[in-house]
């Protein structure tokens, strides 16, 4: 599932900062809304974009018993949505 984060004004004071343009995090809460505020600053208006926060899920550091069927490392996270976005945008194409 997908859901539209919201970008106010809030989140890129954020990653403002004293000796630079911009910092490229913003801190720990709402860390992908303050990511994506930052990668907003390099997207020409009237460009479509998304900013898909996996990094969190991406890669686990271990297996277990109880979660046999999650393997130690990539787990792939993200593919099947990137798969299904593409199918739809050549449908509609």
């Amino acid at each position: 599932r997908l859901w539209r984060l919201p970008l106010w004004k809030e989140y890129f004071e954020q990653i403002k900062s004293e000796v630079a343009d911009m910092k490229n995090v913003g801190g720990r809460p709402a860390g992908a809304i303050t990511a994506a505020a930052f990668l907003m600053n390099f997207v020409d208006s009237g460009i479509p974009w998304a900013h898909i926060d996996i990094a969190g899920t991406a890669w686990t550091q271990e297996s277990s018993p109880e979660k046999s069927y999650i393997p130690k490392g990539a787990t792939g996270v993200g593919v099947r949505l990137l798969v299904e976005f593409l199918k739809s945008e050549i449908k509609r194409s």
